[in-house]
């Protein structure tokens, strides 16, 4: 037999080739099972071909590395064919390990197809030689390496299909394992070469016509480190690509998912809104109609919410709604909807048997509702007003339910707050009347239906004349003249009032200049700001122009605000206030004693003038208390050196009481009622000839 010999730099070679096409097929094996779609049968078909190359390409490089006493060559055709069959093998094995499971039966069938193919590209890629005589093998080492190649191949198999997915230690398992499968590789192969006996005058039929051995290793090895390198490289930015997609990915979703919440829910007490009420009332209907239960709808307003945001700022109110909402969360069950559809206006959705179950409910809420929040140190009471409908029976849809429901809450505060209502028929016909108000009002100023009347305001006791306050009517057209609480506060709850209010200062100082012109040049006018209409940024500047279009002297005008509207912001009215009367304007100040002022803000307001509250006028003669009250409010007036105006004088005890008390300024009913300008001048003129006299001036 022929002796060989064995290059020990190409063996190495052939070595670090096996462990990096191990890497390789495992690395191959973890992008193919994340992969979808055509990518997947892509990074198959590349997988196969990078793999079987490596494969091929150490067996080549171990046969180059072979040396025998006579010229060795290798024939292309047979070579090419060694290297087909372990593109095959590889693809077959890669599309083994991506599959979901791997059964140990599976596993062993896949070992004995894949081995015997490792084992047929070796002896194929042998017979490429084309020795003469054959090529004769030791039946034991051949059967060996044929072991080898199965056991090799079932342990390949089992190991990259446990480390096919990725995680931040997969890599050095991989590097570990694709060591162990190189040396397998490589046992196998020279367990074949081990098993080749070459007789005595054995001629190698392909070294002329072959491919030269001399620098074939060099080229191939070059060419397999960069094929493998390649794929290599591929898949770890395509692997980075992916996982940043997946990033990208995920956070999309994460933010579509918090851009579906805000959606649907209220973001300072994070209850559902308006939208996700009406989906999840549209469910409630329908799985009524199903199942023919019931549920109720109720709509709660709180009593006295505004009053606290007033006095104690939005951050206060803020997180009394806050508290409002988890008491309410707290006394309904988890399948009930419970939703913020407005400033202080809730709904609750809720699953009853019959109406008394939801009267019961309701007594739970109002009370939980009326204990006492502690907030930022101040103990704060707030109630609500429930309105109850049923279904079916109160409406048939959505829109229908939600509005007799409110409707049914109004008819609970007209009650007197504090309180639940259910719905019936007739409460309809308010909320629509409310609606056609609202509509009414809307073109109120452009057709020219608001009017003025002027209240005469004299000296105490009762003359002269020293002016008027200007009070709004709606002389509507089929509804007749309109007192100005029916529609005031709907004016307020719209934003009506601010436009409202610009054309009550300028026809009021209108009628000033005009009466000024007529001789009249000690009366001033006074008007009443609403609290929507003292806060909007354009007070100042519209006061400003107004005096200046009609060429009004700002000591003419009085500017009455109310208690409860000078304190709730009292740092902000204290900007407002001074602007007005840095300019000329008098300030009063309305209502005084109803709210809850304090004495070290109202010493720095710059007002000229307190009103007394018709309240404590009208039963003076009869309450202590009330007297009390008003001496109190004279003195502090008088303290202040403050105008002290009483209003709502309708009896001459009241006169009287109140000019000793020492009150400068007095109206009501009984020195003159309001009236249109045009009779104003006439109506005035005796009481203005004959100071002292305490006649009636009444509405012609």
């Amino acid at each position: 037999m022929l002796t060989s010999s064995y290059n020990p730099l190409l063996v190495v070679c052939s070595l670090l080739v096996a462990i990096l096409a191990s890497y390789t097929a495992l690395d191959m094996a973890g992008r193919i099972s994340t992969a979808q779609g055509r990518a997947a049968h892509w990074w198959l078909a590349g997988g196969a071909c990078a793999m079987g190359l490596g494969i091929w390409s150490m067996h080549f490089v171990a046969m180059l590395a072979f040396s025998l006493p006579v010229p060795l060559g290798y024939d292309p055709a047979i070579t090419a064919l060694s290297l087909l069959i372990a593109i095959g093998s590889s693809a077959f094995a890669l599309w083994l390990v991506c599959q979901q499971t791997l059964p140990w039966s599976r596993l062993a069938v896949g070992a004995l197809l894949m081995g015997p193919a490792i084992a047929g590209m070796h002896y194929t890629g042998m017979a490429a030689m084309r020795m003469a005589p054959g090529i004769e093998y030791d039946p034991l080492l051949f059967a060996l390496s044929v072991v080898i190649a199965v056991a090799a191949s079932g342990a390949a198999l089992w190991i990259a299909f446990h480390l096919r997915r990725q995680s931040s230690r997969v890599r050095p398992l991989r590097a570990g394992a694709a060591v162990v499968m190189g040396f397998a590789i490589v046992g196998m192969h020279y367990t074949g070469m081990a098993a080749a006996q070459f007789p005595l005058g054995s001629i190698c039929g392909a070294a002329r016509t072959g491919v030269n051995t001399g620098w074939l290793a060099v080229v191939i090895i070059i060419i397999t480190l960069a094929v493998l390198a390649i794929a290599l490289i591929i898949s770890v930015l395509d692997l980075r690509l992916e996982s940043r997609t997946s990033v990208l990915a995920s956070s999309l979703a994460e933010a579509n998912q918090e851009l579906t919440y805000l959606a649907l829910h209220d973001s300072l007490t994070k209850l559902p809104n308006r939208v996700l009420l009406e989906d999840r009332l549209g469910q409630a209907i329908q799985g009524a109609d199903r199942g023919h239960s019931h549920f109720a709808l109720m709509f709660m307003d709180l009593d006295g919410f505004k009053a606290v945001n007033d006095a104690f700022g939005h951050h206060v109110g803020d997180r009394l709604l806050v508290e409002v909402a988890g008491r309410i969360g707290a006394s309904v069950r988890a399948q009930d909807t419970i939703a913020r559809v407005g400033g202080d206006e809730f709904v609750l959705l809720a699953s009853v048997g019959e109406p008394a179950d939801a009267a019961t409910l309701a007594e739970k809420l109002l009370t939980v509702i009326r204990e006492p929040v502690q907030v930022a140190g101040n103990e704060l009471r707030v109630s609500t007003s429930i309105g109850i409908a049923i279904y079916p029976g109160n409406g048939a849809h959505q829109h229908e339910l939600l509005t007799n429901a409110d409707a049914a809450m109004y008819h609970a505060k007209a009650l007197g707050r504090d309180a639940y209502c259910f719905f019936e028929t007739s409460m309809n016909a308010n909320v629509h009347e409310q609606l056609q108000i609202v509509q009414d009002l809307r073109l109120a100023l452009a057709r020219r239906q608001l009017v003025l009347h002027y209240q005469p305001k004299f000296d105490a006791p009762a003359g002269p004349v020293i002016g008027a306050e200007a009070l709004l009517r709606w002389r509507h057209p089929t509804r007749g003249l309109i007192a100005p609480d029916q529609f005031i506060p709907v004016a307020e709850k719209t934003g009506l009032i601010v436009p409202i209010g610009e054309w009550v200062l300028d026809e009021a100082c209108r009628q000033m200049r005009a009466w000024r012109d007529a001789g009249h040049t000690s009366w001033t006018i006074a008007v009443n700001l609403s609290p929507l209409q003292f806060s909007h940024a354009n007070l100042i500047q519209t006061v400003r122009d107004t005096l200046a279009r009609h060429a009004l002297e700002p000591r003419c005008l009085t500017l009455e605000i109310t208690e409860s509207t000078a304190m709730r912001d009292v740092e902000a009215s204290l900007v407002i206030l001074l602007q007005l009367h840095d300019m000329g304007v008098r300030i009063a100040i309305d209502d005084f004693g109803t709210g809850y002022s304090s004495l070290l803000y109202l010493k720095r307001l710059p007002a000229t003038e307190l009103k007394i509250d018709r309240g404590f006028v009208r039963d003076l003669a009869r309450d202590t208390e009330d007297a009390a009250i008003v001496s109190a409010v004279v003195a502090l007036g008088k303290t202040l050196k403050l105008r002290i105006v009483a209003e709502g004088v309708e009896t001459t005890a009241q006169q009287a009481f109140l000019t000793r008390l020492g009150c400068d300024t007095l109206q009501g009913f009984l020195l003159g009622r309001p009236m249109p300008a045009d009779r104003f001048i006439e109506a005035v003129s005796p009481v203005t000839a004959l100071p002292g006299v305490a006649t009636p001036l009444e509405t012609p």
